[in-house]
Formats: structure tokens, sequence, C-alpha cells
């Protein structure tokens, strides 16, 4: 079978592995699609080399046909259309407190092992969800960073008639955005590139360039001067941290989605002033996962707009290349049976 392998300094290659049974606890999937995502891009930038095992398969945004099962598996078959939920919570311990997700020896399957971008893919049964048979295997690709969109709406206690703001509109952001409209909520997206706001916009969202437009004066003209009641940080920049105190409203809760890998400066008068909220939200949970399952089955929202390419696993080397080049696009999907 045929796998991607990054081998370190902006490379990947494509090699013949061995087809490999699955354990007695493990699947093997034939995978569909997966999909590029921002960490599999710091990867290839070489962030995370001190973390990933070089040369590795990497990439966790998949979904896929289950072509062999291990002899101690039940609930699964050969055929079932799955993805899979890459936290390995092996070594949950008590202190954990049952948040498997977050717990402090968990290992993400993709990054601390290897991941999706090959042919065949063997698994812990314990990650894997079922689709229904008619769920779109494209749009199902899409199921994993919709959970961290989903994880982090139910977090927020968003409800409707409430105002949300999204500070980034980078594929996260705007799944972040696609759920929070579903909750009935006003929903204003944030964006400094055009092109991602003429893509918030072609999938039926508010959508404005804070450069161009007062975010914090528009913001006050369509809530009756009560600001936002919920703000989700997702760029991850110094900016946005500014305007996010100040753009929420008394009591509004700010939800940090992006991740600051070095400490940043947060006006904490302003959680004084109007009693704000800051909540941590950080991957997903099993609920999340199985609510995302039923959007995308639904087809209801229009998740596919946000695909922009789908290129076969062959060209893996020239994908990142050209994510580099024009980093504005949406979800490119690797097709990984090309």
């Amino acid at each position: 079978m045929k796998a991607a392998v990054y081998k370190g300094n902006k490379t990947f290659s494509i090699i013949e592995r061995e087809l490999t049974e699955p354990k007695p606890d493990e699947v093997r999937i034939k995978v569909a699609y997966t999909g590029v995502c921002g960490t599999d891009v710091h990867i290839y930038h070489g962030m995370m080399d001190k973390r990933v095992s070089i040369p590795e398969t990497i990439g966790h945004e998949m979904s896929g046909i289950i072509d062999a099962v291990g002899a101690e598996v039940q609930n699964f078959k050969i055929g079932d259309r799955v993805v899979v939920r890459p936290l390995d919570d092996r070594k949950v311990k008590p202190s954990d407190k049952g948040f498997n997700h977050i717990c402090e020896e968990l290992k993400f399957i993709g990054i601390d092992s290897p991941g999706s971008m090959q042919q065949f893919w063997n698994v812990p049964a314990f990650t894997i969800h079922k689709l229904k048979p008619e769920t779109n295997l494209r749009l199902a690709a899409l199921i994993e960073p919709l959970s961290v969109a989903v994880h982090d709406v139910r977090l927020s206690g968003l409800k409707e008639g409430e105002t949300a703001v999204i500070l980034g509109g980078g594929p996260i952001g705007l799944l972040v955005a696609l759920v929070a409209k579903q909750t009935g909520a006003q929903v204003i997206v944030s964006e400094v590139n055009d092109t991602r706001i003429e893509k918030a916009k072609e999938i039926g969202l508010t959508a404005i360039n804070p450069l161009k437009t007062d975010l914090f004066s528009y913001v006050k003209s369509i809530t009756e001067n009560r600001r936002a009641d919920v703000v989700f940080e997702v760029a991850g920049v110094q900016p946005t941290l500014d305007m996010m105190t100040e753009v929420a409203g008394i009591r509004g809760r700010i939800v940090m989605v992006a991740i600051h890998g070095q400490k940043k400066e947060i006006d904490l008068f302003q959680f004084f002033w109007k009693e704000l909220k800051l909540i941590g939200a950080r991957v997903y949970e099993k609920e999340d996962y199985e609510k995302a399952i039923e959007l995308v089955t639904e087809n209801k929202v229009k998740f596919e707009k946000l695909i922009t390419k789908i290129r076969p696993l062959s060209d893996i080397q020239q994908v990142f290349e050209d994510i580099d080049k024009q980093p504005d696009g949406m979800k490119i999907l690797m097709d990984c049976q090309q």
C-alpha cells in the first residue's frame, strides 16, 4: 500500500508499505479522504519535530471504510463507514477528573503516532465513530475539525437570540460560525483576508474586515450597544486579543479557541469592569463528535463550500508547497486511494 511520510525539512515522500493485519483490539480502515489541518502545516514547517517521530505518516482529519476487524472488536464490521476521534487516552489517571480529552498523558493520533495519510490505517477500535451508509465521505472528512467547533460553541453556552463575534475567518473560525448560527444566534465574523471574507459571505455568514470597518462600532450598532454575548478568539494574534475584551458586552463569555504558544497581553481590567468570563476550549469530547456527525449527515449546512480542493495523496509534497504560497484557502482534502 502507499503511504505519505514526513521526513523533516519540509519534505514528504510516498513510500510502499506492507499491509498489516489489525491487532485484536484494532480495526483497519481503507482511508477515503484526509484533510490537511493547520497542525499538519506546523509539522511541515518543522515546528513539531521534537514531538513527531521522523520519519512519520501524519494526518487525523479523515473518513473511510473498515477493511478488517481485530479478533476482540465488537460493534464494528467490514464495510462500515467510519471516522476516527484521534485521541489516545489509555493513560488516563484519577487526577484527570474524568476529562479524557484533556488528560495529562493524552496522545494525539496522527501526531504522536502514525496518522491517516496512507491508503490503509490500523487504529484502536475505541477511537472509531460509525457513520450512516448515506453519509458523504468527502464531507465526513470535515467531522474532526467540525467537532472542534461544536465543542467550542457548546462550552460557550451560546443560545438563540444572543450575539456571537468570531475573531478569525479561517477554516475553524468559519466552522465555529456555522455551528453558532445553528443555535439561532446573530453571528458576525471578523477577518482581514478578503478571500476568506468572500467565502464567509458565500456560505451565508455576515463578515467584515476590521481594517476597513470599525468592528467595535459595528457590533454596538447592531446590538443596541449591548455588544457581543460570546466572543470566539480564533486568530491567535495580539490585535484579536485586544479586540475580544473590547467587543464583549457585560457578562460576556470569551472562548479561547486559538493556541497561544507564548504568554500574551490581555486587558484584565475589562474582566473586572464587565464581569467577563474566559473559557478555555481544547479539542472535543465524544458527544461533540456525535453532534458533528449528525450535522454532516443531515447536510443542511453548506459544509461542502469549505472544501477548496481534492488532491491525490501522491501530490502531497506539492499540496503543502501550494499552501505555503496561498495560505488563504479553506480545506484541502487528500484522496488517499490515489
